[in-house]
């Protein structure tokens, strides 16, 4: 199944959406956005929910605007799952089922066999979200829209039922737009990911691609890259491109940077925090060709994020704060204080360049 998005408009008040052009093949596409940014106007025009007021949604060649949501073939789940309240579980699913076989067979792979025949109300969020999802599979649609399903639910739910759903998505071969505002929920589930922001879609890539790629400021900093930089490329050759920022310079590898950014160009500098190692000041760095950019700086604050701790270096004197996110073991290892000297490490390939508009 392919699903096709062309030229996709519509306005509500002053706020217009598109036009949008988008392919969605037999994949996860995760919708990414901020609030109000679009994405679910996208899953109602799909839909049918709303009509668009130009454009054309093709599914396999067939035109879906215009249609009545009940020949559409696509199912939708809502963020709080939309159940009949007075039926059981069980008959929320068969209500759309074909068969007994396609109920038992739903509840066996979403793990609903033990929960069937209670109601909504005495249901788990994670249960009624399964069961949710049961009731818009048994129609077999030809398109799964999903609209932020597992955001009101608590973070051990969330990240169980996200590990569930990847295998159970990829095995349908039917288009599907996972809409979210989580970056992580993105990119455990996407295939590929689209950044939305204002009625627009920046940008459409692998999770890898746009988030050590991004395609704009906006798509950087949604995407947790906070280390971004004014500099200017100093140099450009075969071997890299070179870029200062204030006193301080780091090299990328040429292959990555667009040919239309040269010497002289302003540019954005994008480094993930991830992508940033932290040493003792005292290691030795081989900062020469192919190895990575090396700088030293102080700590001038960290902070406990759960899974990786928060590190903000001040390098050369405070000319500019890199920031860097680290594991326990590494944070424990450099026996992190404020005011303690690190050698902060950048690989040049996570090094990513933005082009600024007006740059030469």
């Amino acid at each position: 199944m392919t699903l096709e998005l062309a030229r996709l408009t519509k306005a509500y008040g002053e706020f217009t959406f598109g036009p949008v052009e988008l392919t969605v093949e037999d994949e996860v596409l995760a919708v990414l956005g901020p609030s109000g940014s679009g994405k679910t106007t996208l899953l109602s025009l799909v839909a049918g929910i709303a009509e668009p007021d130009s454009g054309s949604i093709l599914l396999d060649e067939r035109e879906l605007v215009g249609l009545p949501l009940e020949d559409r073939r696509v199912g939708m789940v809502f963020q709080e799952g939309a159940l009949f309240p007075h039926m059981t579980a069980r008959e929320n699913v068969e209500y759309a089922a074909a068969s007994d076989e396609r109920v038992a067979e739903l509840a066996s792979v979403l793990e609903l066999d033990g929960v069937l025949d209670r109601r909504p109300a005495t249901l788990s969020g994670g249960e009624r979200q399964r069961v949710a999802l049961a009731r818009t599979l048994a129609a077999d649609p030809d398109v799964l829209l999903l609209d932020e399903p597992l955001s009101s639910l608590d973070a051990p739910i969330r990240k169980r039922l996200r590990d569930e759903l990847h295998g159970l998505f990829t095995s349908l071969d039917i288009p599907v737009l996972y809409v979210t505002h989580d970056q992580r929920t993105a990119t455990a589930l996407g295939d590929r990911i689209a950044i939305v922001r204002d009625g627009d879609v920046e940008q459409v890539g692998s999770p890898s691609a746009v988030l050590d790629r991004p395609a704009s400021r906006f798509v950087a900093r949604f995407t947790g890259t906070e280390n971004l930089f004014e500099g200017t490329v100093t140099e450009r050759n075969g071997d890299g491109v070179w870029v200062a920022v204030g006193d301080v310079e780091f090299r990328t590898a040429v292959s990555g940077v667009p040919e239309s950014i040269i010497q002289g160009s302003n540019v954005t500098v994008c480094i993930h925090p991830s992508r940033v190692e932290l040493e003792p000041a005292d290691t030795s760095v081989d900062g020469g060709a192919g190895q990575a950019n090396a700088v030293t700086g102080t700590v001038a604050h960290w902070l406990n994020e759960g899974n990786e701790y928060r590190i903000d270096v001040d390098i050369e004197g405070g000319a500019l704060t890199l920031t860097a996110n680290v594991r326990r073991p590494t944070f424990e290892r450099l026996a992190v204080e404020v005011g303690s000297e690190v050698s902060a490490l950048v690989p040049p390939e996570s090094v990513h360049l933005i082009p600024e508009p007006g740059s030469r």
